[in-house]
């Protein structure tokens, strides 16, 4: 930093109404790693000068090359408002749909978002992303309108036109918001132009604007034209700069640690809220219990894993013992460390209410819950909104590398929780699951690049889902030495219940059997109560029920016939591909007396006996996976690209046309997707593309179902 502002920052950690914990969201390309730049040069940490083209945030070497942000990067800035210095932690995330991961985990750490849109185009499908996640995870979004010198220059719109097309993209953002938001702020979280939660400006050009500070500063839209026309935007950014009036907005209206933790630790924490860790959490207490969660880990070369998140409660300091909850494990803390983008700044100690990097926590996993308590209810699990649907091989070109691949595997794994790896120590053939093609691609390229392994990777494949169609007969598993029998029954999930999993309103995992708040959720989506109490495992959008009765040994095998369902799910029983919305119910069962007949060996290839043999009366199916996409297209090639939605099986949606572009909404499946881009562009002269709205399964078509289950069957090594 051009001057050492480590010691200020430190003072403010132990201030929460004077820190704001902010994301930066938006669409791909419409300025958000521009803006942090321009929001850095405000806070003296980068030259004027090269703001806007220096891009601090993307410092891999591969997101300079593309132009577009892969990881998020975090930063603390300070902003002087009113008097008073403020500590602003910035987690700038990607906009890709491939990376969207990326956003989930760092709407954990943060309580506000500025959300970014670009002038001309309005809301775009991934903007309703990660307004999405945003909202599902209590972070209370503003608005910048970026890119306006676009309706100046280029689509040359009158005062009146920009107002209207501002109005425009305030009220499409205000329904999402409404449509999406917790019931309790639906109406208060919208944003606006008079109270100063809209922005208006230009990253590139380095200007902002709100409505008091025109009215302040005396300045209308005509004088924005006028100083465009003369070329004069260096004098409207010393006016206007963009990092004061956008860092205003977010003092003024986004919350402090303190206020945002009253509400939304309900959401993301399901303890007791009354415990010493519930009020702690509540109050952003720093005398209270350390509890601290990861949204990002980094493998650093010297420091080893560095994992950065919030600390929710208490203090960390150098050298203190915490306890990974889930792992079941005691570390040490070695550095405790805050962040200006790629370097990492050594502190003392931290307090609750901040984004540090903790250094020492060996073998943590994004989302696991961090504490000085040794058993404390961990955090709900981190959902993304997309699940990794393509897959490809991996393999080192020379066998001497095997053991580092398996090792460089595992860093990413830990780096990019939305990686799916399957390692095979055996025959060297390991495979990565993504959001999509770009996705793996950067993967391997990094791998190779960043990692120094030589590798080769397969054509991309598509993960398939395995379902069932009807409600079975009840089926028996009989366990190998022939003294235990489990009776099973499945049937479809009923919908409701699947798209609550789905929008992490029912939170995965084992159930304890007292869990009121999920009994009252199930009961209010329709589960009948006596149900409703038999649940005992969320996993992978399928549900396990215990409906035994009388059993008295049931409770020292019920963990072991959830490991097994687990292994089903995981592997259906058609070609081994995961499973999805299954409602599995544990009927009955007849157990040995002694305990060392019925163990693991006995009651695991039971259990999935039973519940393969339930799915496969109830019609097992496989299911594809779906994108609903959006298209964009100059008028003229429509026809052109509509053949090459036909051609892949895509079904059209709903046309759109705007001016002389028109917009398609199409489901296409993901097999038929490889190369999509190349051939719209090479029908429209390189003008059409298409961004990703939606994630769905449906039934694959019976004719192609049975190619497509002896193709994975080789594939697998199972023919």
């Amino acid at each position: 930093m051009p001057k050492d502002t480590t010691k200020e920052i430190v003072e403010l950690m132990d201030k929460p109404e004077q820190i704001r914990n902010i994301g930066i969201a938006a669409h791909i390309d419409h300025g958000k790693t521009t803006m942090t730049d321009s929001l850095l040069a405000g806070a003296g940490m980068i030259s004027e000068e090269l703001a806007g083209s220096l891009l601090v945030m993307d410092f891999h070497e591969d997101e300079k090359t593309r132009g577009i942000t892969i990881d998020s990067a975090n930063v603390s800035i300070l902003h002087k408002s009113e008097e008073k210095t403020f500590l602003i932690n910035l987690i700038d995330t990607p906009g890709h749909v491939d990376f969207s991961g990326e956003v989930t985990r760092a709407m954990r750490a943060i309580d506000g978002a500025v959300v970014l849109v670009d002038a001309a185009e309005g809301m775009m499908p991934q903007t309703e992303t990660v307004l999405k996640q945003a909202l599902r995870e209590r972070v209370k979004p503003v608005l910048f309108i970026n890119k306006v010198d676009r309706l100046i220059k280029e689509l040359q719109l009158t005062p009146k036109q920009m107002q209207k097309q501002f109005i425009k993209v305030i009220n499409d953002i205000n329904q999402f918001i409404n449509n999406i938001c917790p019931e309790e702020f639906k109406g208060k979280w919208n944003v606006s132009v008079q109270d100063g939660s809209v922005v208006f400006g230009s990253a590139k050009d380095k200007w902002a604007l709100s409505f008091s500070y025109m009215k302040e500063k005396k300045i209308s839209f005509k004088d924005i034209i006028k100083i465009y026309e003369e070329d004069k935007k260096e004098e409207l950014s010393k006016k206007a700069p963009l990092a004061k009036v956008v860092l205003d907005m977010v003092i003024k209206h986004l919350p402090n640690p303190k206020e945002a933790q009253a509400y939304r630790i309900e959401k993301i924490w399901h303890g007791d809220i009354e415990s010493e860790e519930g009020k702690a959490l509540k109050s952003c207490n720093p005398d209270g219990p350390a509890i601290f969660t990861p949204t990002k880990i980094v493998v650093d070369p010297h420091a080893g894993e560095v994992a950065g998140g919030r600390l929710f409660s208490g203090t960390i300091k150098k050298g203190q013992e915490l306890h990974l909850i889930s792992a079941k494990r005691s570390v040490k803390v070695q550095q405790v460390n805050i962040y200006k983008g790629q370097q990492r700044l050594i502190i003392d100690e931290a307090k609750a209410g901040n984004i540090i990097g903790i250094v020492g926590l060996k073998d943590v996993f994004v989302g696991e819950t961090v504490s000085s308590k040794k058993d404390i209810k961990t955090f709900e699990s981190i959902k993304h909104l997309f699940e990794p649907v393509v897959t490809e091989s991996i393999e080192a070109k020379n066998p001497a590398d095997l053991p580092k691949l398996i090792s460089v595997l595992r860093q990413v794994s830990k780096e990019d929780p939305t990686i799916k790896i399957e390692i095979n120590e055996e025959t060297g053939q390991h495979l990565l699951s993504g959001m999509g093609e770009l996705h793996l691609e950067v993967i391997a390229n990094r791998i190779k690049t960043e990692k120094n392994v030589d590798i080769t990777t397969s054509e991309p494949i598509v993960v398939y889902r395995e379902t069932v169609t009807k409600e079975s007969g009840i089926k028996e598993g009989k366990s190998p030495n022939k003294h235990n029998l489990f009776f099973a029954k499945v049937e479809p999930l009923e919908d409701t219940v699947y798209q609550a999993i789905k929008a992490n309103e029912l939170p995965e995992g084992r159930i304890k059997k007292k869990d009121n708040k999920l009994f009252d959720a199930l009961t209010s989506l329709g589960v009948n109560n006596e149900e409703a109490k038999q649940y005992r495992y969320i996993y992978r959008d399928c549900v396990f029920c215990d409906k035994t009765r009388g059993i008295v040994h049931i409770g020292e095998v019920i963990e072991l016939c959830l490991d097994a369902f687990e292994q089903v799910v995981n592997q259906g029983p058609l070609a081994k591909e995961p499973c999805m919305k299954l409602k599995v119910s544990l009927m009955d069962t007849k157990l040995h007396e002694d305990a060392i007949h019925r163990g693991p060996a006995q009651v695991y290839p039971a259990v999935r006996d039973a519940i393969r043999a339930a799915m496969e009366d109830a019609k097992v199916v496989l299911y594809e996976p779906l994108q609903e996409i959006q298209v964009e297209t100059p008028e003229r090639f429509m026809g052109e690209v509509t053949k090459i939605i036909q051609s892949k099986r895509g079904h059209l949606i709903n046309v759109e046309q705007q001016g002389d572009r028109t917009i398609m909404r199409v489901k296409m499946p993901v097999a038929e997707m490889f190369g999509l881009t190349g051939d719209l562009r090479g029908v429209t002269e390189g003008r059409a593309n298409f961004f990703i709205v939606n994630q769905l399964f449906a039934k694959t078509p019976r004719e192609i179902q049975e190619k497509v289950i002896v193709k994975i069957k080789q594939r697998k090594g199972l023919e």
